[in-house]
């Protein structure tokens, strides 16, 4: 187990949300003269690694008779809509006005009730916000809340446990509790690469301003990685314990998707392809004998564009 203070609540999450979540595989991918380890959590049940922090937070408290509230870009109101069908609670979903048709889709078909409204997710969380203050509904939110930190931590916990000999992992970043549960969790033994698309600079101008700071955010990835402001709980970790911070273009990650696609027939999201699309642009660069893990976050795509054949 890591020594990170964090550590213990990781593990308890683990332990607490098995059985609810998968364990998604890992794929050896040739590329470049070197062997990438690719970890697969766009197989997780809600189709991103959100569904860890769902089930962590709430499993984790006694939900009240009006259930749980969350804002969100699609994926974290997929993934709690998917856990609050589980455990038999309603749940309420606020999203943006961007959020792509097929997320909302998926969100009515788990049966949430869906907010829409808002052009970013800060003012779809203010609208949650509003609610859950009438209401007395739950709060889940996407990455600023210690169970869902100890949540996405898990996924670096189980990585760690099936590739042991990784020296560096590349994770794609939005609000942060993904690469801050991860980088407790690995606490140092592992370098942790921050990526992020130039739309949605969120973590790397706060670490370059030396605090949490609000950003402007769009772009291809906006849905999934368009928080406005990095999580207050994991940015004191992200500046101990992520190695370095790297910014992708949307071109970039549409190559990304492709190849992915191309190679493996792996149908990432723009957000689940932007860890990949900083090797593939070179934004980071590998020393020749390093062993690199790969996080393809999420798939959830718009059908359509899936039975068009080639992804893009």
């Amino acid at each position: 187990m890591s020594n990170h203070p964090w550590a213990a609540e990781i593990a308890a999450a683990a332990r607490r949300i098995a059985g609810h979540v998968r364990v998604t595989p890992c794929l050896q991918l040739p590329w470049a003269g070197r062997t990438l380890n690719l970890k697969l959590e766009y197989l997780q049940t809600s189709g991103t690694f959100k569904a860890r922090g769902a089930f962590n937070r709430l499993l984790g408290t006694d939900v009240p008779a009006a259930g749980v509230a969350a804002a969100s870009g699609g994926n974290h109101g997929i993934a709690v809509a998917l856990a609050a069908r589980e455990l038999g609670v309603p749940a309420h979903v606020f999203v943006p006005e961007p959020t792509p048709q097929a997320k909302r889709d998926r969100l009515a078909a788990l049966g949430a009730s869906v907010h829409r409204g808002g052009r970013d997710y800060a003012e779809a969380l203010a609208a949650c916000d509003a609610f859950r203050a009438a209401t007395g509904a739950l709060e889940s939110h996407a990455y600023d809340h210690p169970a869902t930190l100890a949540g996405q931590g898990t996924l670096a916990r189980e990585w760690q446990w099936q590739a042991p000999d990784l020296d560096t992992v590349l994770v794609a970043v939005g609000g942060g509790g993904l690469i801050g549960g991860m980088a407790a969790w690995y606490g140092g033994r592992v370098r942790v690469i921050a990526v992020e698309s130039e739309g949605c600079p969120t973590l790397h101008r706060a670490l370059a301003a030396g605090r949490p700071i609000d950003v402007a955010v769009g772009g291809l990835a906006a849905d999934s990685l368009g928080a406005r402001r990095a999580g207050a709980l994991m940015f004191p970790i992200a500046q101990q314990h992520v190695a370095e911070s790297v910014l992708v273009t949307d071109d970039a990650i549409r190559q990304a998707q492709a190849t992915l696609w191309a190679q493996a027939r792996i149908p990432a999201e723009p957000g689940g392809a932007a860890a990949f699309a900083a090797l593939l642009s070179g934004a980071w660069r590998p020393q020749p004998d390093e062993r690199v893990g790969v996080l393809v976050c999420g798939a959830n795509l718009d059908p359509a564009v899936l039975s068009a054949g080639n992804p893009p």
